[in-house]
């Protein structure tokens, strides 16, 4: 490959600019789009006009997007996160629950609270857990 020696580092400069934008573009594109079909408070039919308004005008139908809803994305991606923090929270709390002498002597209590077994059968289960 032969880069002439007219092309200068300024044009160097600009095409990795250029390059940029259209990356940064396309990354908002997709989040739009994304976006669109995760909404389930508009139609099919509105979707597939925002797809066309997105392919069809790509530079105005993103900006537009974005002007309109932009509270709307705003919340939904913050219901999502909290969602999927709400979910890896209760699966730490389950995996974390399942096992240990703590936990082990917390289920003998109230066995034995409840009546279930007798204190030697807890002094047992608990003196077990402990060694």
């Amino acid at each position: 490959m032969v880069i002439p020696a007219t092309y200068t580092f300024a044009q160097v400069l600009w095409d990795i600019l250029i390059i940029f934008a259209w990356v940064i573009f396309i990354w908002i594109a997709i989040t739009v789009l994304i976006d669109v079909f995760r909404r389930h408070d508009i139609s099919g039919w509105a979707k597939a006009a925002w797809v066309i308004f997105v392919v069809l005008l790509p530079w105005i139908g993103v900006l537009v997007y974005l002007i309109v809803n932009h509270e709307g994305m705003a919340e939904r991606r913050a219901r999502d996160d909290a969602t999927a923090q709400a979910q890896v929270d209760q699966y730490i709390r389950q995996a974390a629950g399942t096992g240990g002498s703590a936990s082990e002597i917390e289920k003998a209590k109230q066995l034995l609270d409840n009546g279930t077994i007798t204190q030697a059968e807890y002094d047992r289960i608990k003196a077990k857990a402990l060694s």
